[in-house]
């Protein structure tokens, strides 16, 4: 089944049982509790930043040099919600160690689909020490925890220091949505499909504007 973006970025498609700390590419979405536009607006269909939403690029761009064995790819922050990618090497520098996949072969990203993996909690965490055996290495939701982790600390100091718009009890909802990339062509329809996000802000289901409604 191909990436379907009004239904799988939207559900939760993750398989039971699945090593999440092995190599591999994510499409993930976390949204803001009640879905509060906090990140900034839309205007003419492009996302326009206001200084929250640049802190949220800026943590998303960082996530590797505070997470070994985790690269980041495309990625676009909307008024209420994020889209990602996040890759996962096996490896503390980038190369897989021996027992993990190679994330992006010769005959493109692993195969297999996902499935929830649950609440992604905002409490701190400790940072893993490095990845001399494929299972120490960080999963994808130590990756979602740690950026959910970060945004929500500066966040607060945003709303301290800056007047920033305060968030009602938490920044992001407890559970994200993930999807794992299967192959290349995969790989390059969701980066097209993030490119594109914010010019489709009016039939976002995201969007507390939309009138048709969510399933």
């Amino acid at each position: 089944m191909g990436f379907d973006p009004r239904r799988h970025h939207r559900r939760s498609i993750r398989l039971q049982g699945y090593d999440y700390a092995q190599a591999g590419a994510y499409f993930v979405t976390v949204c803001t509790q009640d879905r509060e536009c906090l990140f900034g607006e839309i205007v003419d269909g492009a996302m326009r930043l206001n200084d929250a939403g640049r802190m949220v690029q800026a943590v998303w761009d960082e996530l590797p040099d505070h997470y070994p064995g985790v690269d980041v790819d495309a990625f676009v922050a909307m008024p209420n919600h994020v889209h990602g990618i996040i890759v996962l090497t096996g490896d503390p520098v980038g190369a897989p160690p021996r027992g993990c996949p190679d994330p992006v072969g010769s005959t493109g990203l692993p195969a297999g689909t996902g499935q929830a993996r649950g609440p992604a909690p905002t409490d701190a965490a400790p940072d893993p020490c490095g990845c001399p055996d494929p299972r120490d290495c960080p999963g994808l939701p130590d990756a979602v925890h740690r950026f959910k982790s970060f945004t929500t600390a500066q966040y607060r100091h945003g709303v301290a220091d800056s007047a920033w718009l305060p968030f009602p009890g938490r920044l992001w909802q407890r559970n994200y949505y993930e999807h794992i990339i299967r192959n290349e062509a995969e790989l390059a329809r969701i980066r097209q499909y993030i490119d594109d996000n914010p010019a489709q802000w009016d039939l976002d289901r995201e969007n507390p504007a939309f009138q048709g409604g969510r399933t």
